[in-house]
């Protein structure tokens, strides 16, 4: 990237604060393990190498496995690695990223309101907004992941 770009939290760090504590209010309703493949999933959708590098990381911290974490980009192929409820949420993820003409479809939505209470449904779809936005952030300020 040949041009120096913004940095969205120094510049607005109060927004940033904003944006971290409501990711928080979201964790205290969805599961962490959830959470995790939330955001690794859109980003991945999105193309934020920088967001998909923080989150499989965080996720390999808190114990998820490398096969799973590498099976999100292809998680309907992944056969039984993930649960129907994962499976509800990563669908969810995929048609509420990529809204198109149709949003989210009634199949979908009813789904994952199979598995999780009315609380935890709004609380994966604002995580799934959540990191569509910093998705947006990320690939516009040119955000790149660190070498590790």
């Amino acid at each position: 990237m040949s041009t120096t770009r913004v940095k969205a939290g120094k510049e607005l760090p109060e927004v940033y604060t904003k944006l971290v504590e409501i990711g928080e209010l979201v964790e205290t309703v969805i599961d962490r393990d959830i959470h995790e493949l939330v955001k690794l999933r859109a980003s991945y959708l999105n193309g934020c190498a920088f967001c998909v590098d923080l989150h499989s990381n965080d996720a390999l911290k808190a114990g998820e496995s490398q096969q799973r974490l590498f099976l999100v980009g292809a998680w309907r192929e992944a056969g039984s690695l993930f649960t129907e409820a994962e499976r509800a949420v990563l669908a969810l993820v995929d048609e509420a990223t990529k809204l198109g003409e149709h949003g989210v479809t009634d199949e979908v939505y009813e789904n994952v309101a199979k598995h999780f209470s009315e609380k935890e449904v709004a609380a994966l779809i604002m995580a799934i907004g959540l990191i569509n936005f910093y998705n947006r952030l990320g690939v516009s300020t040119g955000m790149t992941p660190p070498k590790r």
